[in-house]
């Protein structure tokens, strides 16, 4: 089967605006006692997933892998880890959630692969072999050292010495994730047709795993220095070094636009599949989410680090992420997240500035489901789930470990999800969990949260359904209006139908007066704002949504 066969009708636009659900197999469901997550498990707890009344699931890797990376380090692009199960198990859940009304996105690594990959392992062999330029190798200096000065999110250089080839090769991430050189044709023929196979078998669209990563200067220039008061910490930790450059060779190349194409094109012959990529840059991530989005011809949409960063949701930020990507993006499509599997929750990261009670959370929720764009929502994220405090001894995370105490890695925001209150495990297995369950995380669990009207899982539910009532949250404009320093405000509109959202940030009460304008309080969104002829009234941490005129 080369493309898609349906006799019914395909919604080739149901990504725009759709509420993706992000499952980390490692800790959703363990079906055989082992400790870890696994693909029955998915399909196990699809029920949940689709109460929710999320459009789809993005499963984060299950491929086989040596899991120096926890799969983000593939060995092999067409086959399912054995400890995750089968191609069977993997095509068990798709039709599931499709019965479920879900469609089902996957993770693809594209930049880098496991080392023991069959490719690498015949890349690194020799320079003259039929992959010898497979991979990014370069000599060494006359000195012996690395070509350049590019560095690795996890420390150190970006390039490791092979005793074999005797020359360099190419890692942005971990030494045993050697970089993939695209400027090879034949490297792009092979990624593509691992990204085929997966659609023969049924998925709706790929997260394209550090999109902008995939192309590296061919002259290998070194990076420059960062201003000092330009560093930022929203892609590395601000104790890595990798913040002290300005990455202008090693990623974000434009040879990447012409490779997007090639693969929207294959996408394209499998009508309704779709792809978000994961832009990793703290300078100019809007400029590249409006690079890779625009034109119809690349990747369907994008999310940056703007909202995944430690910079509470003020009032002002929200406002000028928003106007900032309105101006920079124009016709191009976000994809809004404020947690995942490589952030610490936004529960915990937030709490300092914006508290973290359950009313808190219901307001960011509020926030995050009516921007502009599609949304991710985290497992766990539903039942306001904190970041998890694990000891040394208890981490996993290779990035953690390098830069203990001060980063404790990305561990916390993995731990397995909590079904069960009773179960010390929370229901996830029978077996000893691969992370630890924390105490503080069981007296959230979803059957806990299920019987409780007020709970954080039931808001997700009820307004998540409220937005689908409401075209123009789903694939309306923007536009910010009545900001100040307390009320974070803005009107979608879709057709002849304009919504105002106004969210209350603060303690107090707060109102708003329009001047020529009548609304009606729109019923169901879970929030207690009210509005009388012209005048808005917010109570403190909590929104009003009407509907103009």
């Amino acid at each position: 089967m080369s493309e898609r066969d349906s006799s019914s009708p395909v919604d080739t636009d149901w990504w725009r605006g759709a509420v993706i659900y992000q499952i980390y197999p490692r800790s959703y469901q363990d079906t055989d006692g082992d400790g870890t997550g696994d693909l029955k498990g998915i399909t196990e707890r699809l029920p949940h997933i689709a109460s929710l009344g999320v459009d789809a699931i993005w499963v984060s890797p299950f491929f086989k892998s040596p899991m120096r990376d926890f799969g983000y380090d593939v060995s092999d692009y067409e086959d399912v880890d054995p400890m995750f199960g089968t191609i069977g198990d993997f095509k068990e859940m798709v039709d599931n959630a499709h019965a479920l009304g879900l469609k089902v996105m996957i993770d693809q690594v594209l930049s880098h692969s496991s080392s023991e990959h069959p490719w690498f392992i015949e890349s690194r062999s020799s320079r003259t072999n039929d992959k010898a330029d497979w991979y990014v190798w370069a000599d060494a200096k006359p000195d012996g050292s690395p070509p350049n000065n590019w560095l690795s999110i996890f420390g150190g250089s970006a390039w490791q010495w092979e005793t074999g080839r005797r020359q360099y090769y190419l890692h942005n991430f971990l030494a045993s994730q050697p970089d993939f050189n695209l400027h090879n044709p034949e490297v792009q023929d092979a990624l593509l047709s691992s990204v085929r196979f997966w659609l023969d078998l049924g998925v709706d669209g790929f997260r394209l795993d550090t999109i902008n990563f995939y192309f590296h200067d061919q002259q290998l220039r070194d990076n420059p220095p960062l201003v000092p008061e330009l560093r930022n910490a929203s892609i590395a930790p601000d104790v890595n070094p990798y913040n002290f450059q300005d990455h202008l060779y090693d990623k974000n190349q434009p040879d990447n636009l012409e490779f997007l194409r090639r693969l929207r094109a294959l996408l394209e012959t499998y009508p309704g599949s779709a792809a978000v990529g994961e832009v990793g840059d703290a300078q100019r991530g809007l400029q590249i989410v409006s690079d890779y989005t625009s034109g119809g011809d690349k990747v369907h949409m994008c999310y940056s680090f703007d909202l995944l960063s430690a910079t509470p949701p003020t009032v002002g930020h929200l406002g000028k992420v928003v106007s900032d990507f309105e101006t920079t993006v124009t016709d191009g499509w976000a994809c809004w997240a404020f947690s995942n599997h490589d952030v610490r929750r936004h529960a915990t990261r937030w709490s300092e500035t914006f508290g973290d009670t359950p009313r808190h959370l219901k307001l960011l929720a509020g926030v995050l489901l009516t921007l502009r764009g599609s949304v991710c929502i985290y497992q766990g994220e539903e039942l306001g789930l904190p970041e998890a405090e694990l000891s040394f001894e208890d981490l996993r995370d290779p990035y953690g470990i390098q830069f203990w105490p001060t980063f404790k890695g990305r561990d916390g925001c993995r731990t397995p999800m909590v079904w069960s209150a009773d179960d010390k495990s929370g229901g996830f297995s029978s077996g000893k969990p691969w992370l630890p369950v924390p105490g503080e995380h069981l007296a959230l669990a979803v059957d806990r949260q299920e019987a409780d009207p007020d709970s954080v899982l039931s808001h997700y539910r009820n307004f998540i359904r409220f937005r689908k009532q409401h075209l123009p949250l789903v694939k309306g404009s923007v536009e910010l209006d009545h900001q100040n320093d307390k009320v974070f405000c803005f009107r979608r509109r879709h057709g002849n139908e304009t919504i105002i959202c106004a969210f209350n940030m603060s303690d107090e009460t707060q109102t708003i007066d329009l001047a020529d304008e009548e609304v009606s309080t729109l019923r169901g969104s879970g929030f207690s704002g009210t509005s009388a002829g012209k005048t808005i009234t917010i109570p403190p941490i909590d929104a009003y949504f009407g509907l103009v005129g």
